[in-house]
């Protein structure tokens, strides 16, 4: 289908195509990987977070704090 027959199509086509363009890419989530860069980033956040386990805050003081 080109871009000029979705285009063609009603609102209510187009975002139930939409959906299920949306539903395949979850699908096949598992398959997209991450760059050397993301997982370098992540490595080092992870290994922040384990040496330095005082600085977490548990959900509920996480939401006292926005409250107050």
């Amino acid at each position: 289908m080109s871009i000029d027959e979705i285009k063609q199509l009603d609102v209510t086509e187009r975002i139930l195509l939409v959906e299920e363009i949306w539903d395949s890419i979850a699908n096949e989530q598992e398959n997209v990987g991450l760059t050397a860069h993301e997982k370098e980033v992540l490595d080092h956040r992870l290994a922040s977070l384990e040496k330095d386990t005082d600085t977490l805050l548990s959900w509920d003081e996480i939401k006292h704090k926005i409250r107050v």
